[in-house]
């Protein structure tokens, strides 16, 4: 939960307003103006978490309870590292149990419990890169709350979004344990019909979540998928 702040005279809600400044753009204008008057933004510098998501997968493992003590993780597009911190306390990695892997082409400041590996997940040498990585080759989890930049033509956007599932989705098909979690950000409503189909058959159930740390204007839904039948 997010909490807010009490004053002496109890608590108050304080909107701060911006100004387009010169050489500004509109748009930068209106995102600074969400970022200082977002309470998620706020918590999570107080909790010294690396972004705002980091509320967005505690909200979906408070649901569905699949971050687990000793499991093995792999947070792909991790940059800059909140669902790995996230990940990290929940199986323990810091404390020596469990392994929460980030992946990334950016650069990612060392966490505690997480280890990090630079790569292009949809590289031809990813899988067994990270297959190398991961302790005994195979995972629990996979997450991926990767986006491609927006271009403004929602066509193109959204086969940029769809190509991104699919290669984390590739990546889980092959590090995934029987019985393994993929989670996946998506956009556009949800996944589309084929891509639910190939979760379906590969997963026993396929849900579709929109936590509450995600901004109400955004069109970023996750995909969680539970029940992995294949990785034998």
């Amino acid at each position: 939960m997010v909490s807010q702040g009490k004053g002496g005279g109890g608590s108050r809600n304080l909107t701060v307003k911006l100004r387009t400044a010169k050489g500004r753009k509109v748009g930068s204008t209106r995102w600074l103006q969400r970022q200082l008057n977002d309470p998620y933004v706020e918590e999570a510098k107080r909790r010294g978490y690396r972004s705002r998501a980091a509320f967005k997968l505690t909200e979906i493992d408070d649901r569905y309870r699949f971050l687990k003590p000793g499991m093995i993780v792999l947070d792909l597009g991790a940059a800059p590292g909140g669902w790995s911190q996230i990940a990290a306390e929940l199986v323990g990695s810091a404390e020596g149990r469990g392994q929460v892997l980030a992946v990334d082409l950016s650069p990612i400041e060392p966490l505690p419990g997480v280890e990090v590996l630079t790569q292009d997940v949809s590289a031809e040498d990813a899988p067994a890169a990270i297959r190398a990585a991961l302790k005994g080759g195979r995972a629990d989890v996979v997450l991926s709350d990767m986006a491609a930049p927006a271009t403004g033509h929602r066509s193109t956007d959204h086969l940029r979004v769809v190509a991104l599932v699919e290669a984390a989705l590739d990546l889980a098909e092959d590090v995934l344990k029987p019985g393994g979690t993929f989670l996946a950000k998506v956009f556009q409503g949800g996944a589309g019909g084929e891509l639910v189909a190939r979760l379906k058959r590969s997963f026993a159930k396929v849900h579709h979540v929109k936590p509450k740390a995600s901004r109400k204007e955004s069109p970023e839904v996750y995909v969680l998928a539970t029940g992995f039948r294949g990785g034998a």
